[in-house]
């Protein structure tokens, strides 16, 4: 399975990069809002970065708009997805793009019909946000599961990013349920590392270690 960062954070990439997991990344206006940077040079500096699928997301409700601000963000880098919502107009702009070549990520999904459409109009991802749907006390997981069988049958070349993912459970399923992608907050993936077996057999070997009096090199 993948994992893409949800982010506009540029240290956090950074620092994800740096230990081989990443494989792309995941924004959306609220999130370069909360970076404080410019929009478009957010996502040049993000792609420059990770070379993997960095979704940039459009604002428009109409087809045509969407295609006007898809076109200026698609020129930003070859490894820019257009990510668009799971609208009527956000499907007919999908086919539009993906039909040029364009990745896309439909976003906003939140039925397994939903991610039928999407699949048809030749969405390269689409995310269905299990978070959410946990919100409202509908298991978000049973979503993913659904997904994945409707694509299996039918063997769409679209792939399943997991998106609103809150906690290493969510991740832990995804993987089980035979997700393409995740993705998550710099937070969420940091907490993969922590168990306190891990922690306490570290703490053990150094104290034993140090008994020792020995050094490295």
């Amino acid at each position: 399975m993948k994992f893409f960062a949800d982010t506009a954070d540029i240290a956090d990439i950074r620092e994800l990069m740096d230990t081989g997991l990443l494989d792309g990344v995941t924004t959306n206006p609220s999130l370069v809002k909360k970076s404080g940077g410019d929009f478009i040079e957010t996502v040049t500096e993000i792609a420059k970065i990770c070379p993997g699928p960095v979704s940039a997301e459009v604002v428009a409700l109409d087809h045509a708009e969407m295609m006007r601000e898809a076109e200026v963000l698609r020129k930003i880098a070859d490894n820019i997805t257009i990510k668009v919502p799971l609208t009527l107009d956000g499907l007919k702009t999908c086919k539009a793009l993906t039909s040029d070549g364009t990745m896309v990520n439909v976003t906003l999904c939140f039925s397994a019909n939903q991610a039928l459409l999407a699949a048809k109009a030749g969405a390269s991802f689409v995310s269905p946000f299990v978070g959410r749907h946990d919100d409202v006390g509908y298991p978000g997981m049973e979503l993913i599961a659904d997904i994945r069988m409707i694509y299996d049958n039918y063997d769409f070349g679209t792939e399943i990013l997991v998106a609103s993912v809150r906690n290493p459970i969510h991740v832990h399923e995804s993987a089980k349920l035979g997700a393409d992608v995740m993705t998550a907050p710099p937070s969420v993936i940091k907490q993969l590392f922590n168990h306190p077996l891990t922690d306490k057999g570290i703490a053990a070997f150094l104290k034993d270690w140090e008994a020792t009096g020995q050094k490295i090199g």
